[in-house]
């Protein structure tokens, strides 16, 4: 087994044979289920780097200021961290569940990680700290949904509030400022004229879609989402997979959270509030659907752009901000409408 290549490990651990009350069973995941193949991903890829392409030439079009250099750098810092969150967002959305939290563990994160810093806490001992807050919290989380059998809305809608309120209490609801320089050329800094948020931004969608496509667990990722019965009949950890999910998301959340606090020079308490909608709609946007088992992580990083380039262009057109709102509801109810249309067509093959 150990010599075996990830491909093969994926292959092999998808068929297993078990006993259920001492009667054989022979439970079969396929390696490549229908509902999360990689055609049927590339296509969903391809129709939102279609939208992308177009918004971004009619941007280029309409406005001169839109490819400018300075421009540009400021659109990729404000997508890398919604898009860091919505990687972490779309591996619950994965499994069939969804996460509230991500904001609140955001902003608790980032406070806890600026006020440690300016208590005198070294910079990397207080960046970890804050990780270590959000995966904790994710575990909780984790935990929650799977031993005690809440729905993820309602456990990750509960975490909101609690980490929401412990980031009130501990900083008394004001801005934890006085941040050194070098934590915040963190965010702010470059290499090569490339915004350091943007390669993070991409290390983390790289690593997210390996771990999606080419590895055991990824595969355990979209057979839970698919048939979580049928996944744990076949010898697939379906709490662990559950727990981990929340963990990574969590601390994706906390990432975000450090790196947001990082780029405005302070801590504040209130930092992050609605970024799980905007997760949410990157993922949707991006083609993962909230049934479990379709989407991936260029897709999501796609749709975290793609919301990031409409909302820059909106506000170098001048456009209402509420219309923006209204756009992008829209485009997300055209995305769900879409996946629906999916999944009927495929229930009549």
């Amino acid at each position: 087994m150990p010599k075996l290549l990830w491909r093969e490990a994926i292959e092999t651990t998808t068929i297993r044979t078990v006993r259920d009350s001492g009667t054989p069973f022979t439970a079969r995941i396929s390696p490549k289920p229908r509902v999360a193949t990689l055609g049927s991903i590339a296509g969903r890829e391809s129709g939102v780097l279609v939208v992308l392409l177009v918004v971004f030439g009619a941007l280029t079009l309409l406005s001169d200021d839109f490819l400018t250099a300075n421009n540009l750098a400021n659109l990729a810092r404000q997508v890398s961290i919604y898009g860091i969150i919505a990687i972490g967002q779309l591996l619950v959305i994965l499994t069939g569940g969804i996460d509230l939290s991500t904001g609140s563990i955001l902003g608790l994160s980032g406070a806890v990680t600026a006020q440690l810093i300016v208590d005198g806490v070294p910079v990397v001992p207080a960046i970890a700290l804050g990780l270590l807050i959000g995966a904790a919290l994710g575990l909780f989380t984790g935990f929650v949904v799977t031993r005690f059998k809440l729905p993820p809305f309602i456990a990750t809608l509960g975490m909101l509030g609690i980490a929401r309120g412990i980031v009130l209490v501990i900083t008394n609801a004001n801005t934890v400022q006085g941040l050194p320089d070098g934590f915040q050329q963190l965010a702010n800094g470059t290499v090569f004229g490339v915004p350091n948020l943007l390669i993070l931004f991409a290390l983390v969608a790289a690593a997210a879609a390996f771990v999606l496509r080419r590895t055991v667990f990824g595969r355990y990722v979209y057979a839970v989402g698919s048939n979580a019965e049928a996944a744990r009949l076949a010898g697939v950890p379906v709490k662990l997979v559950t727990v981990s999910v929340y963990v990574i998301a969590g601390l994706l959340s906390a990432v975000g959270g450090i790196l947001l606090t990082s780029r405005l020079g302070a801590g504040v308490p209130t930092a992050g509030t609605g970024f799980e909608l905007q997760a949410i709609a990157a993922c949707v946007i991006g083609g993962a659907s909230l049934s479990g088992a379709r989407g991936s992580a260029i897709g999501a990083a796609c749709g975290a752009l793609l919301i990031g380039v409409l909302n820059n262009g909106g506000n170098l057109l001048a456009v209402n901000a509420f219309s923006l709102q209204i756009a992008i509801g829209a485009l997300i109810l055209v995305a769900v409408a879409f996946d629906q249309l999916n999944n009927r067509a495929a229930a009549k093959e």
